[in-house]
């Protein structure tokens, strides 16, 4: 499976050139052949001849011309679309395809962490995301509390959606080899929002891990009203040892005492 124009380092392009890796990724998908699909870099199109038999409303979004020229030309019934994945308007293109997305693609490596946030934070927009990225940051989505890879993006992809590593994926089936292995990943957006001022979870969650060798004693302490405590056990762990669902109920702590605070004072 050649390459029709050669890949761009700056782009993060790695392109798949195994087709038993194709198949798997597009069989992974939970969607009916009447939703829409959403397929991020395309490329060379590895996968979406593929998609495009089970799937004929498929949306490409791919920001190298040269691939959206190819892909254009391989497929003509494909609606694809220049832009920049990051700029997607996720809950407008929803709208438009008259549901929520099924998004599957290779993951550019360079940009990983803000496109998987960036799909976080349109998770009501989408159904399923169905990735593939870097090894290391599949494991960080379903690390557990008090692992070594346990962090921010752990506790956001565990709070706001379901992950779910599907199967790992050898570098030797890319051209050019990536200097890591990868992982495909499957996200599904069927969980209950918390009910809980999600900025300020947001900024509980990034203060603590920003400091993750502090107890949340020291390492929250801006957060806190003048003069309150952080109560145990939460006074003692640090950033790893707390669950998502720990946070919804640290965040809900904060936000009743902050506004318990400002009550009295009037």
């Amino acid at each position: 499976m050649a390459a029709p124009f050669r890949p761009r380092k700056r782009l993060g392009q790695h392109f798949l050139v195994d087709p038993n890796i194709a198949r798997k990724i597009v069989a992974a998908l939970q969607a009916a052949p009447e939703d829409p699909v959403v397929e991020i870099g395309p490329g060379t199109g590895a996968l979406t001849g593929l998609l495009l038999e089970r799937y004929p409303h498929l949306t490409a979004i791919e920001i190298d011309p040269r691939a959206v020229a190819e892909l254009k030309a391989r497929w003509p019934e494909l609606d694809v679309r220049q832009e920049d994945v990051l700029k997607v308007n996720w809950a407008e293109l929803a709208e438009e395809k008259g549901g929520r997305l099924h998004v599957v693609g290779n993951l550019p490596y360079y940009i990983t962490s803000p496109i998987l946030f960036a799909l976080l934070d349109a998770r009501e927009a989408l159904a399923e995301a169905v990735l593939m990225m870097q090894r290391e940051v599949a494991e960080r989505l379903v690390a557990p509390p008090g692992s070594k890879t346990y962090g921010i993006l752990s506790v956001a992809a565990q709070l706001w959606a379901t992950p779910a590593l599907l199967f790992p994926v050898s570098r030797h089936v890319f051209r050019p080899k990536p200097r890591v292995e990868s992982a495909v990943v499957r996200l599904t957006f069927e969980r209950p929002l918390p009910d809980v001022d999600p900025e300020l979870l947001r900024q509980v969650i990034r203060t603590a891990f920003n400091q993750r060798r502090k107890t949340l004693r020291n390492s929250l302490r801006r957060l806190l009203p003048s003069g309150t405590p952080l109560p145990d056990p939460w006074a003692q762990a640090r950033a790893e040892d707390l669950s998502p669902d720990d946070y919804v109920a640290l965040t809900r702590w904060l936000h009743a005492t902050t506004a318990s605070l400002i009550a009295s004072r009037l």
